[in-house]
């Protein structure tokens, strides 16, 4: 059963009409199986260039590449080639044969790594694509909890199929939100997400030659999941890994690059005299940087780590939302020198919500503090704050502080 996603209805509408739709994501977030929903039938031709064959093929004479889609039955309207960075070249094909008949086919293309197209100066198609990122499922793609709205309004588009089903918290918290893996059992969960670091984030990275010496990067890999969710110390890193502070930047860079993580800004809005702006690292599932840390994935989620386990979560969440919303939107955290922190600032075009998060099922008024600072501090652009927590159900905190349950965020 296909389940919908959020960004169906914005790679087919009409703001990219003929364009060449580029979309990116990570391996296992559905890519291919969203644009196998979305443009089955007789009029789409797919390239696959996961298929050695047909790799090997294109690899050797990129040209082929555009002998075949003009020797295409007049009935072909859509053309899909998936994972486009094994073969950089085709993108010259592409725009070859848009340019000569912009028209004529519709062009979706997929990638699981920047890295490769930008090392080889790949023509990225400037003026005639439209990028999309494809994040795991979000809540806005999982059916609502009750009545009540969510606290980050949704699209105004509809999704193009059912929602995913909800699950616990304890089990995002632990298997995180691949489409997969939430439709699987717990240890299935285990053993695909175990697969999943073993094969992609080791075999995929060696695979690509975008790490030449894998020990240290296998070192890194461990300690960047572990540290997730934190303000990044290359040098108290490199003591600890033994990994110079320049090949660990380079590292994070390798997995900004295959959108495998994401790195997270301070909040910049004046005054910025007492602000930390050390940026944080965010992966781009928990369930990934789970296992990438050892940790233990039993469906169980222990107090000691429910707190940062949780603030990962909502940060992956709001990054999702704002990729899908567009510019203007943005996440960032908030922190003093003096020691005042808030975990995210959603930012929008018109307003910035500060949002606390916290362990708690009984949240109080001392929670919302530092939402409050923020509030005080930024009155034109902060009418508002959130307190996100394990309640059951929305509480006022302060006049102008909410305490929300998760699943409405």
């Amino acid at each position: 059963m296909f389940f919908g996603r959020v960004l169906g209805p914005l790679l087919t509408g009409s703001a990219s009409r003929n364009k060449v739709r580029l979309l990116f994501g990570a391996r296992q977030t559905g890519k291919t199986a969203l644009l196998r929903h979305l443009l089955a039938g007789e009029t789409t031709y797919v390239v696959n260039l996961q298929d050695s064959g047909d790799r090997r093929r294109y690899e050797a004479d990129p040209a082929a590449f555009g002998r075949v889609v003009k020797g295409l039955p007049a009935r072909i309207k859509t053309i899909v080639v998936d994972e486009i960075q094994k073969v950089p070249a085709l993108l010259d094909e592409v725009q070859a044969l848009y340019d000569a008949a912009p028209r004529r086919w519709q062009w979706f293309l997929t990638g699981s790594s920047a890295r490769r197209l930008r090392r080889g100066t790949a023509n990225l198609l400037p003026g005639r694509s439209h990028a999309y990122h494809l994040h795991p499922v979000c809540g806005w793609e999982v059916e609502p909890d009750g009545p009540d709205r969510r606290c980050i309004p949704e699209p105004a588009a509809p999704l193009s199929a059912p929602p995913f089903r909800r699950q616990s918290l304890a089990r995002a918290l632990s298997f995180g939100s691949l489409p997969g893996v939430r439709t699987e059992s717990a240890a299935s969960a285990r053993r695909t997400l175990a697969a999943y670091v073993d094969h992609y984030l080791e075999e995929e990275i060696r695979r690509e030659a975008l790490v030449r010496d894998m020990g240290p990067f296998l070192v890194f890999l461990r300690l960047a999941a572990s540290e997730a969710g934190r303000q990044i110390n290359l040098a108290r890193l490199a003591s600890e890994s033994g990994v110079a502070a320049s090949t660990l930047k380079t590292y994070y860079q390798v997995l900004v690059d295959t959108f495998v993580g994401h790195w997270m800004p301070a909040y910049a809005r004046r005054p910025r005299q007492r602000l930390l702006t050390t940026p944080r690292f965010h992966f781009f599932d928990l369930g990934v940087r789970n296992v990438a840390a050892d940790l233990a994935l039993d469906g169980r989620v222990p107090d000691a780590i429910g707190g940062p386990l949780l603030e990962q979560w909502v940060g992956q969440e709001l990054i999702a939302r704002a990729g899908y919303l567009g510019r203007g939107h943005g996440v960032s955290f908030w922190r003093t020198k003096s020691g005042a922190e808030v975990d995210f600032v959603w930012g929008t075009p018109r307003e910035d919500v500060p949002i606390e998060v916290k362990w708690s099922t009984r949240p109080r008024v001392a929670d919302a503090r530092h939402v409050e600072a923020f509030l005080d501090l930024y009155p034109d652009r902060a009418r508002h704050g959130l307190v996100v927590c394990r309640c059951q159900h929305v509480e006022q905190l302060t006049k102008r502080v909410r305490a929300v349950p998760w699943s409405m965020l």
